[in-house]
Parts: structure tokens; sequence; C-alpha cells
């Protein structure tokens, strides 16, 4: 169908002057547009340029747009004709159903300046919609005692189309006894009416059909039937009678959907279908007819919902039988409901307490109730907790129940109780319900902190580097949380010379023991102290453990040598005679480690000589002797370089120079030496020089105060005898033997013969051949050895000693 506009040229020449004056007509009417339902997409409504009074080209700078109020765009603009066209095939009934005129409102926008105007269009209804009825055949039951003019409604017809598109008007198949009215509601909707025109006679004729046509006012018109079949009712006079007015059952709560319960009967005298007789609820609830159904021919009441003795016991259903005719009858069924033990037992909790003091007296845990919904043994219950845990459950009044501790609780023992409270009913089958409450012991501090030794041992290497972690001490608390938090500290020591805090220092955190400083094994070997561990709890407990730290030796100490002196002004010279036998004794280096253990193990060795193979070094003692027999081609002197070498790791050194002199007998002259360059770093030992060169001289005089008086006595025991070789005035002494023990680095005694000379004036000692301690001494007559004079001075022979 083509679209129209119902737009006036009064109303357009109006909106064009406005247009041409430059005025914004913002939110002002425009124009009303029509257009057929059912038309194809693309159909023309109307030229939009045309009507604005714009040129197309016109229209498309102004970005001219539709919008729909409903966010759909039922419409579009052509801007290539300025044509407004449908976006769709419209249907009127789905847009606005029922709603007479369908109106669709639009606006038309435009910038350059920005302007809106407000338009509508209408969807013109077509008659595309037939009358139609909900139900095609309806069945009207009419007695023959009713009167001539008696109306009955008859069910309307429903069309989609409205306005003159809608039903319009009904009529009934021609028939001697019936007519159609149509009448109109409020709502201005019209319904149909049968009116009776001839009084029914059910012996003549019990039923016919009628066929109802509804005409809508379309054109052409629409049309749809109905068939209305009439029962002519025989005339009742006789109403239903149950064969008891109370009907009493039992029904067991949870039985099936399904499960008869009862079945209701009643009889009628009267014949053919006023004998008929159905069943119905009468009055009854929504609850009612929600769990019973009843079968409204053989009076079979069922289950239609699972029944529950909790909520409801009982139910009273009244029944109502009709019969044919419309007559009536009623009774009432009184359904009891049989109680299951379907219901476990409910544990109602009033108060609850899930943290207890450790130590604290009895105390109340929580206090709940016991609850069954089943009745008679099914609601018996009993209620109990497991055993072997230090709680008590105690029944008070209404089924009341009290859980309390039987005494103090131990947190360290246990923490945590998960207390399990049981509750049977005594039904059949028993329903048991449980509930675990969770207690847990909170912590008080009454443990101190335990070491996990009463003492440790610690080892550190000397010459350590500072802040070196020595070792780590640890404790353990019982408590928790803040209570076993431990925090560690050095205990002051009672050793005034024990400078623990300069030593020693502990993370107060962890208990790792630090080094501070480096440790000298040869100055402080071992000590010890104590340490606190201390909770933070309140009060605070704090327990102690020994520390005992162990100084281990390193090899930082080279070999020292005692003797002979090498930083002495003059060097040390030994004598040695030509008629030395191999294995001779000529010194014995002396020599210490200020280190311990094997660091300390010194073994000697011989670097260098002025001749080879004439002279040996113990490795273990540092005794240096000779190897074999003197020659007269040896050199009288001689130069040993010796090194005293310790275990360690690695080994320390030290070197030690000997000068030898050989000499026929040791009444020879003493023999300068060469002078040996002073080394400068002899210079630095000068105090201990100084204290070991006095050390000598006491010891010298000491040793020659001995001698004398020992010589002395010697010599007047042996006045009388004569010596070989040894001519001595009137009043000499006799030769005997003096016997010098192996003192300082010898390991041997030996003997000499001494001769004391009188008369010379000059006090002079005659040394003669020394005799090995296993070897008898030597008589006068056979030495054949030469003196020597020595003026006055002991020295050689202390030297030698």
């Amino acid at each position: 169908m083509a679209a129209r506009r119902s737009c006036f040229p009064g109303q357009r020449q109006v909106l064009f002057l406005f247009l041409f004056g430059g005025l914004c007509l913002a939110g002002s009417e425009f124009g009303r547009y029509s257009v057929a339902e059912e038309t194809e997409r693309g159909s023309f409504v109307a030229n939009l340029a045309k009507d604005l009074g714009l040129g197309v080209e016109a229209l498309a700078a102004k970005r001219t747009r539709v919008i729909s109020d409903n966010n759909k765009q039922p419409l579009l603009l052509d801007f290539h004709t300025g044509d407004l066209l449908t976006n769709e095939k419209l249907d009127r009934e789905k847009l606005c159903g029922s709603t007479e005129p369908c109106i669709l409102y639009f606006q038309i926008l435009m910038d350059n300046p920005f302007q809106i105007y407000r338009a509508e269009l209408r969807i013109v209804d077509i008659n595309d919609h037939s009358p139609a009825f909900q139900d095609k055949e309806m069945i009207l039951k009419i007695p023959e005692s009713k009167a001539v003019g008696a109306a009955f409604r008859l069910e309307r017809a429903l069309d989609s189309d409205g306005g003159r598109n809608g039903i319009q008007n009904y009529t009934i198949s021609p028939n001697p006894f019936f007519h159609i009215t149509v009448h109109n509601n409020d709502e201005g909707v019209i319904y149909p009416e049968l009116v009776l025109d001839k009084p029914l006679d059910w012996e003549e004729e019990r039923e016919f059909s009628l066929t109802l046509t509804a005409f809508d006012g379309g054109s052409p018109p629409r049309s749809g039937t109905a068939t209305i079949q009439i029962l002519v009712m025989d005339i009742n006079d006789n109403a239903p009678k149950f064969s008891q007015e109370l009907y009493q059952t039992q029904a067991p709560e949870n039985s099936p959907v399904g499960l008869p319960v009862v079945t209701v009967s009643a009889e009628d005298v009267d014949s053919g279908v006023n004998a008929e007789v159905t069943y119905s609820f009468f009055d009854a609830s929504e609850d009612i007819r929600a769990t019973f159904q009843i079968n409204p021919f053989s009076g079979v009441i069922v289950l239609k919902a699972l029944l529950d003795y909790e909520l409801v016991k009982s139910y009273k259903l009244n029944i109502q039988a009709v019969d044919g005719g419309g007559l009536s009858a009623r009774c009432m069924v009184l359904v009891h409901v049989l109680d299951i033990n379907d219901n476990p037992p409910e544990l109602i909790i009033s108060s609850l307490v899930n943290e207890v003091v450790e130590n604290s007296p009895e105390t109340v845990l929580a206090v709940f109730r016991i609850n069954d919904r089943d009745s008679g043994e099914n609601g018996k219950t009993v209620c109990y907790i497991q055993e072997n845990l230090p709680f008590f459950l105690r029944p008070s009044v209404d089924n009341f129940y009290i859980l309390t501790t039987e005494g103090a609780l131990d947190r360290e023992s246990r923490a945590e109780y998960n207390i399990t409270i049981t509750v049977t009913d005594m039904g059949t089958p028993r329903l048991t319900t449980q509930h675990t409450i969770r207690v847990q012991v909170s912590d008080v501090n009454d443990n101190a902190p335990a070491f996990t030794q009463t003492s440790y041992t610690l080892f550190v290497q000397e010459n350590n580097s500072p802040a070196l972690h020595i070792g780590t001490i640890s404790a353990t608390d019982s408590d928790s949380g803040s209570n076993a938090h431990i925090t560690y500290s050095l205990l002051p020591t009672h050793d005034p010379q024990l400078a623990l805090d300069s030593l020693i220092s502990i993370n107060a955190d962890n208990g790792q023991l630090f080094a501070l400083r480096a440790l000298d094994y040869e100055a402080l070997q071992t000590f010890e102290f104590h340490v606190v561990a201390t909770d933070q709890g309140s009060p605070a407990l704090s327990s102690q453990a020994l520390v005992r730290v162990l100084v281990l030796d390193a090899n930082d100490n080279a070999p020292f040598v005692l003797y002979p002196l090498q930083n002495a002004s003059a060097p040390c010279t030994e004598l040695l005679p030509r008629a030395a036998e191999p294995g001779y004794l000529v010194t014995k280096v002396v020599a210490v480690d200020r280190d311990s253990g094997q660091n300390s193990w010194l073994s000697f060795q011989l670097l260098k000589a002025t001749e080879s193979g004439l002279f040996s070094v113990w490795a273990h003692n540092g005794e240096v002797r000779t190897s074999r027999l003197l020659s007269e081609r040896d050199a009288p002197k001689h130069r040993l370089l010796l090194l005293v070498k310790d275990n360690g790791d690695p080994p320390r050194s030290a070197s030690v120079t000997l000068h030898v002199l050989l000499v026929d007998g040791f009444s020879q002259p003493y023999l300068p030496l060469p002078e040996v360059a002073r080394d400068p770093a002899q210079d630095e030992d000068a105090l201990t020089l100084y204290l070991v060169i006095a050390l000598a001289s006491v010891s010298s005089i000491f040793l020659l105060s001995v001698l004398l008086f020992v010589g002395v006595r010697l010599c007047r025991r042996v006045r009388a005898a004569s010596l070989g070789g040894c001519s001595v005035p009137e009043g000499h002494f006799p030769g005997h033997l003096v016997d010098v023990s192996g003192a300082g680095t010898l390991s041997q005694s030996y003997q000499y013969e001494v001769c004391l000379m009188g008369g010379t004036g000059t006090n002079e000692f005659k040394f003669l051949k020394p005799i090995p301690p296993n070897l008898p001494p030597q008589f006068p007559g056979k030495e054949l050895e030469e003196s020597s004079t020595l003026h006055n001075s002991f020295g050689l022979f202390s030297d030698h000693n």
C-alpha cells in the first residue's frame, strides 16, 4: 500500500519561514506520517528533503539522521534522494498489540546548526488476522426446565487486529431454540450471549449442535467458528448420599506420592445422568489441594505430596459429591499422619568457648540443648562424648547439657582438643547427630627455656678473622607465642682478667656466637662463660648453659734457639780435641717452640759445613757429634750451619751457626776467631741477649766456685802422689779426677784429670785427657796429652759444658 502523508500546506509554509530565518526549531513538532503494516522493507514513506525545504546536498551536509525512541530503526534516510524509507517489515500487532492507534515516535537531527524535530509514524492496521476461539468446541448443559428467554454467556473469540478490523459481530447457525445477542463490556469488548427462544424437552431431544461464527470489520471481513454442543438435562430430584458422614484413616509420614489414602463413596437414586456422581474437594485450602488429589469418578483420594508429621499431624478434607443434575452432598475425611523416625536429633548450642587458659580450674566450655522433632520413643535421646578426654558432660533441665573441663589442662601436653558430641535417639532405626567442638588451650608462661645441652664445647683456630662465627647454642621453650620467643645474652664473668665483652658476642635472636677479635693460643688457650636464654613471657623465665671455648694452636711461631746464642756480640766457639773419637759430642743445640702439639715437635738438620762428612746432627735432640777421626789435614776452624724445623703445616724453621775450633789439648791457649759480621736483625733482640748474658754469667760464677772447691780438695788428697809430666813444687796438690756431669746440652757425664800448679803465682789449671764414664780412669804415668794453660779464665770450659 502506498504511503500517505498528512501534513498541512499552511504548516509547511510557516515551517519554511522559520528555517529561512535561521531560527533553531529544536523540540518542535514537525510532521505526522503513516504507513500500512506488513509493507516491504524500503517502501516509501515521505520525501524528507522536500518537507524540510532543503536540497539533497544540504541534507547530507547537515548530517541529517533519523533516531527512534525505542532505539530501533524502523525508518532510514536515503541521502541520494532525500526519501524516508521503511527499514524493515512492520507488524502492527507485534509493535503495539491491541493498542489503537499504533504510533511510533522518532526524531530528525541535523547539525550546523544543531536542530531536532519530533515526528511520528502511524502504523495503519490491515486485516491480516482472522477471529479465533480458544475452544473449538463448547459444551453447554441446560436443564429442560429452563424458561424461555434465559440467556447463556458464551466464550468470545479473539482477533489480533484492532479497530474496524477487530471482531464486530457474532452469528449462530439457524435453529428453532436459540438466537445470539451481542453486548459490549466496559472496555468496549463485545461478547455473545445465547438466548433460549423455545422450551426444551429432554424426552424429545436430548442434545444438538450449533455453530457460532465471529466476524471482524475488515474488507473483506474475516471470520472464525466454534461448535456449541447443547445437552438437555433431565430434571434431578434426588441428591447424592455418602455412605459415611465421617471417614477416618491413617497414613505414615513420608509415604510415597500416589499412595491411596481412602476411598469415599456416594449413591444417587436417580437414573441416567442424574445418577452419575462426581467427587471434588469443597472449600479446601491450597495446602490440602497440594497434598491430596481425588479421583472425580471413583472417589479415591491419593497423596500428591509427601506427608510430614512434624509439620501437620492431621488433615480434615471436605469432600463434595455432585450428580449429573447439579445436586450435591458433602462428607468429611480425617487423615491422621503417623510419625516415623525420620528426624535426627538436633543440637542447639546456646554458648560456646573455644579457648581455655591452661592451668585453669574447671571451666564451662559449652551449653547446649537437645531436641528431636519426632515423638514417643523416636523423640527420646542419649548424649555423650568420646572417652579418654579431660572433659565432662553434665545434663541439666529441659534437655540442656553443660560441657566442662575436668581440671587444669596443660598446653604443652596437648594444645588442641576436638570434642565430638554424639546424640542418638531411641527410634528404629536409630538416628545419630554429631557435633565437633574444637577447643584450643591457650598458653601461660610456665616453662623456662631449655638448652639442648647443659654445656657446649667450641673449638676456634687461633689467628681467626674478627667476627668469625664459632658456633651456635640453641634452647627451646615448650610454651608458645611470645612465651616461647627466646633471646640470648652473655652472663658477665667473675674473672676480672677475662674481658669477655671484647672476646665474644652473641646474636640475641638465634644464639650464634662470634669471636670479636683474633685469638692467640699462646696467650689464651681456653676460657669459659655462661649464656642466658630468656623468654618473653610475663614474668620472664630463663636458664643458663656453660660454654667452653678451646683455642686450637696454629703453627704461627718459628723455633727459638736457646743455645748457642745467635744474637750475642761475639760468636760462640766450641773446642774439639783432635784426638776425639768418632761420635764425640761437640755440643748440643737447644731450641724451643711456643706452639704446642706437633707444631712444637722440633727436628735438627745440618745444612752446611766447612768439611762435609766430619760432623753430623742427631735429628731429634740436636746433638752435634763427630762422624770420623780427625786428621792433620782437617782445617783447624769449622763453621756449621744448622736448621731447626718444627712439624707444623706449613713448617716453620730457624737457623743456627756454630764455630768449632780444633785443639791439640784443652791446655792450648784460646785462639781468637776472625770477626764475624753482626746481623742487624740481632739488634732487635738486645733485651733478650742481655738477659741471657746475665743468666750465663751468674751460672758461670757459680760453676767456677764449685770447680775451685772440688779441685782444691782433690789436689790435697793426691799431694803425695807423683804425676808424670806434671812437676809440682813442694806443697803441690795431687792429681785427681774432676767429674763434670752432663748439664745443659750434654747428654753424658765426662771426667777430666785436673792438676793445680802451686808456687807459680799464676794459678794455672792443667787439663788432661778426658775419661769417658764407662772406662776406668787413666793412670798418671800414661797420659800423653799436652797441657794447655787458661789464664784465670773458665769461659772455655763453661762453654764446652
